[in-house]
């Protein structure tokens, strides 16, 4: 074994050679879950355009060939040529990491990487196929596997309008296991970016007519007016609540805004008590992140503040716990705005930012106690449901003790008696 070592011998990945080497560093994996978080990155970069309030409408189309185009009527990513450099902004957008034009004051809030999402997607692609409406003039340019294949064109628009379209197919090359896209995953995504962007549309259409075995495509149109209180509505449609309407709670501090909306039920069909998530500038923090544990947190006294009001808890009681509050039947939503979010890892599972966990507490405490105490009837149905909940969790554990108290009793006698006594042999 050769013990040298050289700078002869370090290798320097050029442009986005890296990106292909280890793609799983930049979306996960390259099974499907990896394949549909490039979806997600293009139209996270539409969701950012309307954060900033320039789009009112996103199309995202599956296309018989296997690739997938999703388009938009904001402003268009900027195509001037880069002085510095000789190429469009909108080919370095593409093509080079850490160059998004999104990383300008022109987003207060957003949820892609900026400069790092499409430029991955571009590089995972066989091609990708790009088509902007700015200024009058509609521009396009094609990629294969990240590299510009052509310049960038331009003619005049005969239309009077803004936005961007983005087609790609990903790489066979890099997605091994295959580049289907299902639709139910990407229809639910889709439907969570609708509820947590009011008034947005979403128009998501299936062109894939054979393997839709139907002569016309299928269409879903995704709007809500009502927001994420209509998404806590959609969760619980297949479950009894125990309040009629939906706590809403929102609020801002420090440039952060928080949106909440929740609602107690019973026990739902897959028989779990509790549904609980969070979003971060529209993306699904999966693996949640400290505000998630500070909400859950600071709902528990809440509760057991009104059960003492209502005369159901005694001063001396201890305080319903988490598993008592929540469990016994809860869904809630919570959506955040955050102007520099830390996400850990490139795909934003988790939230990290410290200043947030204040926020959601002190707005949770302050704006659900509030609610509750001007609806007794709502607050009523709550307490008892939790006092149900800690008065069946208690039976239980009594239940577990005395059977293991039955058991040890057992074991303590069988082990006192003598071999003789254990069996009794019949008479000949």
């Amino acid at each position: 074994m050769s013990s040298s070592y050289s700078a002869d011998q370090i290798q320097v990945l050029e442009g986005l050679e890296a990106v292909r080497k280890r793609p799983g560093m930049y979306i996960g994996n390259t099974g499907p879950r990896g394949l549909h978080h490039l979806v997600y990155e293009v139209v996270d970069n539409s969701i950012n355009e309307a954060l900033a309030g320039y789009c009112t409408r996103i199309e995202v189309d599956l296309n018989a060939d296997g690739s997938i185009t999703v388009t938009d009527n904001g402003r268009g990513i900027p195509s001037k040529i880069n002085s510095k450099t000789g190429k469009s902004f909108l080919e370095e957008v593409l093509t080079v990491l850490c160059a998004g034009y999104r990383a300008s004051a022109s987003y207060k809030v957003a949820g892609g990487i900026h400069g790092v999402g499409i430029v991955v997607v571009n590089a995972l692609s066989e091609w990708l196929q790009v088509t902007v409406w700015h200024q009058e003039q509609i521009y396009s340019q094609r990629f294969e596997k990240g590299m510009a294949v052509t310049q960038l064109t331009a003619k005049p628009s005969p239309e009077n309008r803004t936005g961007t379209s983005i087609s790609f197919k990903p790489d066979v090359e890099i997605f091994k296991n295959g580049i289907e896209f299902d639709r139910p995953t990407l229809a639910l995504h889709l439907r969570q970016l609708a509820y947590l962007n009011p008034g947005l549309t979403i128009i998501f259409t299936d062109n894939r007519l054979e393997m839709l075995g139907s002569s016309s495509p299928c269409i879903e149109t995704y709007c809500f007016p009502d927001g994420i209180r209509e998404y806590v509505a959609y969760l619980n449609s297949d479950v009894e609540t125990l309040h009629e309407d939906i706590i809403y709670i929102q609020g801002d501090r420090d440039d952060v805004q928080v949106e909440i909306a929740c609602q107690w039920h019973l026990l739902n069909q897959d028989n779990s008590y509790s549904r609980l998530f969070g979003f971060t500038n529209c993306v699904l923090n999966i693996d949640g992140g400290s505000y998630i544990k500070t909400f859950q947190l600071a709902v528990r006294p809440v509760v057991s503040a009104i059960a003492r009001q209502l005369g159901k808890l005694k001063d001396t009681d201890p305080v319903l716990m988490g598993n008592e509050v929540l469990e016994c039947g809860f869904t809630a939503v919570i959506a955040l705005k955050v102007p520099n979010p830390e996400f850990e890892g490139p795909t934003r599972t988790r939230l990290a930012n410290p200043e947030v966990q204040e926020i959601v507490k002190s707005l949770v405490e302050k704006e659900l106690m509030e609610y509750l105490t001007a609806r007794p009837e709502v607050a009523g149905v709550i307490v008892q449901r939790a006092i149900e909940t800690r008065d069946a969790v208690v039976a239980a554990r009594q239940a577990r003790a005395s059977l293991r108290r039955q058991n040890c009793d057992k074991t303590v006698i069988h082990s006192s008696l003598q071999p003789g006594d254990r069996t009794s042999q019949p008479s000949g």
